[in-house]
This record gives C-alpha cells, sequence and structure tokens, in this order.
C-alpha cells in the first residue's frame, strides 16, 4: 500500500483483491487459486496439480496472456482478441460461481500453438509491452508466443493451462512434417 502524507493528513491508498479457490475438474486432485485485481486490470491463476502446476496471469491493462508451465520451464505469452477471453468480470463471476457450486463447468477452451524452435531467451528489451507482472512471471526462462488456433490441434505434448472448468487454454507445439 502506498502512504501518502499531505498536510498533516494521511491516505492510504490500498489495492483490493478477490481470492477464490476452486476444485479440480472431475474430482481431481488439483488445487486452483484465482487471485482478481479490479484496480490492476489482473487476474492470476496459480493450478497447483505436481508435474502439471502451472501459473497463468490474464493482463486486460496490457492485452495479454503468460502461462509459466512449470514441467517445461518455459512461458507462453498471447495477445489477447476479444470475443474469445472472458472479460475481467466474468472471470470474477465464473470463478465465484464455481468456488460456491462446485460442479458448475464451462466448456470454453483455447486451444493454441508455438514454435518449439522459436523461443525468446534472455534479456527481452520490451517488457514494458507486456507489463511488469508478466515480466515477473516470465522473466529468466524460455518465452514463447503462441497464437490461437480453431480446433482441437492434432500435436503431441499439449499442455494443459489457464482456469481448468472455467477457460481451459491447451499450449501445443507446432510439428513441422
Amino acid at each position: 500500500a502506498t502512504v501518502i502524507a499531505v498536510l498533516g493528513v494521511f491516505w492510504t491508498q490500498a489495492y483490493s483483491y478477490e481470492i477464490y479457490s476452486l476444485p479440480g475438474t472431475n474430482g481431481d486432485y488439483v488445487q486452483q487459486t484465482v487471485t482478481i485485481s479490479n484496480e490492476l486490470h489482473i487476474a492470476d491463476i496459480h493450478v497447483h496439480a505436481g508435474m502439471c502446476s502451472s501459473d497463468t496471469i490474464f493482463d486486460y491493462k496490457h492485452g495479454y496472456i503468460a502461462t509459466r508451465l512449470f514441467s517445461r520451464r518455459a512461458c507462453f505469452i498471447l495477445k489477447m482478441e476479444k470475443g474469445y477471453i472472458p472479460e475481467l468480470e466474468e472471470i470474477g463471476r465464473l470463478a465465484y460461481e464455481k468456488q460456491m457450486m462446485n460442479k458448475m463447468f464451462s466448456e470454453k477452451k483455447l486451444w493454441v500453438q508455438y514454435e518449439p524452435s522459436d523461443s525468446i531467451f534472455g534479456e527481452i528489451k520490451e517488457w514494458f509491452t507486456f507489463g511488469k507482472p508478466i515480466e515477473k512471471l516470465c522473466k529468466g526462462v524460455p518465452v514463447y508466443k503462441v497464437r490461437k488456433v480453431e480446433g482441437a490441434i492434432r500435436a503431441g505434448g499439449c499442455a494443459k493451462a489457464g482456469i481448468l472448468g472455467i477457460l481451459g487454454i491447451s499450449i501445443c507445439g507446432k510439428i513441422n512434417l
């Protein structure tokens, strides 16, 4: 929090966060935590699932989604486009419903693809484009830009991320035959 003194009067600026603990889908042993900051226009999702754990940031201010897959030691960045990514308010509403009702399930799925040989590693000079939260999440690991594709991809090695049961993101490597 930031504290500012003006003529002997103290004013405190505090950010409010909505935090949801979500069950996994189909009774599996997955824990998810969704933290939403309306002031910062960010949703931060932690999926705790052993080797399949991930962190995903939806940064609505900068217009990017970044997912760090811990099993792959890599980060995947997607430019948001209107129409297929729920608005921040909708993520909050769906997270609340899933937390309260447990059985609520959304069929929204997003398939994205990356080129395995095309990572950006080392210093990215334009981190300001992606914003500080994504820089903090992705700095120090290979970064791949991904693109949305229609329908399921017939490729090996896909990993699931996002907000399971609300917006599933399948990240798949492109296979050139």
